[in-house]
């Protein structure tokens, strides 16, 4: 179709609280954006207290790596997982640095239908610290509530493939429902539906900053 809206940024950056959320909310537009453009991403918490995920970590690097995103640009942070509500003032002076260093054209966040508390607080600080620029926000399905996309992005066969690949990563999370390959494609089938496209990743726009070109 040639009806599309056509978007790029020299950066973009994915911002997400815990291992997993980012690629779960956008893993598909990264592997369709990761060979034109330089990608990177931040997570907030490591998980590192709960001694049930030991290996996530390592899982989100290779993650990230099956999606297209090199070890040097994923960030991991070491908020506590569940208590971000106490830390927001630090969180906001972590991503406000983070700002300062990358000076990404477009975010992507957690969407402002998450219900997860963690989540909610990064929205926030998100939109604090990267004030002028472009946000979306990603649906993370297990603490969604009425969530919609507004901004649907078309993506390809091989960009679902790979999305379904680097969940496979989590070995960690093999059993959980939302990392099922069949409920991941169906997802992506439906956003892709409200668009007349055979597949698409979909967000919320919570701050959109243009111009209009004239040509």
């Amino acid at each position: 179709m040639n009806n599309s809206l056509e978007f790029f940024g020299k950066k973009i950056l994915f911002i997400g609280a815990h291992p997993d959320d980012i690629e779960l909310g956008c893993g598909a537009l990264i592997a369709n954006i990761s060979s034109a453009t330089e990608v990177y991403s931040i997570t907030l918490s490591d998980n590192q207290k709960n001694p049930l995920l030991g290996n996530v970590v390592n899982e989100h690097y290779e993650s990230m790596n099956i999606l297209g995103v090199p070890n040097d640009h994923v960030i991991v942070g070491e908020f506590e997982t569940r208590c971000f509500i106490h830390q927001r003032q630090e969180v906001l002076e972590f991503l406000f640095e983070h700002n300062k260093k990358f000076r990404p054209d477009i975010v992507f966040t957690h969407s402002k239908s998450d219900l997860h508390q963690d989540h909610g607080v990064v929205t926030g600080e998100t939109l604090r610290a990267f004030r002028g620029t472009s946000v979306f926000g990603f649906d993370v399905i297990r603490s969604s509530q009425g969530f919609f996309p507004t901004f649907l992005v078309e993506v390809t066969e091989g960009n679902v493939a790979k999305k379904i690949n680097a969940l496979a990563a989590y070995k960690t999370y093999a059993d959980k429902y939302y990392f099922s390959a069949d409920l991941t494609r169906s997802i992506l089938i439906r956003n892709g539906a409200l668009c007349e496209r055979p597949y698409a990743e979909g967000f919320d726009i919570l701050r959109m900053v243009g111009k209009f070109a004239h040509k």
